[in-house]
């Protein structure tokens, strides 16, 4: 086993890990959307700026200066989608009809990539932004893991 796997032995091999922006109120409305639609327990949930976080962008070295994106890791074949990719991944996984969304998969990722940043270049303008990030309730709890630092 990897130390990698060690860090992060909260979530569980069949789990996939969405990490997403604690502070943005768009981030944190999807994520509630996919725990809504999350058709088979599929997902976990940590904050980009959680200690989780951290060892992630830190292990697939990623520019944490230039992460504004939703990461989805999965353990099982210790990969990283981002971006519109992670999204449509993650979408794949929901229910009907989200998980139609996927079909966007075949659009080349420079040109989806584009939309994607445009968005989150543009989302605490149009969104709003949380001044720490937000908090599961009670009931939510376990499908989060690690502690914002």
């Amino acid at each position: 086993m990897s130390y990698f796997c060690i860090v992060i032995k909260e979530l569980p091999i069949d789990k996939k890990l969405i990490l997403f922006d604690g502070v943005c109120n768009l981030c944190s409305a999807s994520v509630q959307y996919a725990i809504a639609h999350d058709k088979n327990n599929v997902f976990m949930f940590a904050a980009l700026q959680s200690d989780v976080g951290k060892q992630v962008i830190s292990h697939f070295k990623i520019d944490p200066l230039k992460t504004d994106s939703i990461l989805l890791y999965s353990p099982e074949k210790e990969s990283l989608k981002i971006k519109s990719s992670a999204a449509l991944y993650v979408a794949k996984d929901l229910r009907f009809p989200l998980n139609l969304m996927f079909a966007f998969i075949i659009v080349p990722a420079f040109i989806r990539n584009w939309v994607y940043n445009f968005i989150a270049k543009n989302r605490y303008k149009w969104y709003g932004k949380k001044e720490s990030c937000w908090m599961p309730t009670p009931e939510l709890k376990a499908k989060f893991i690690g502690k914002v630092v």
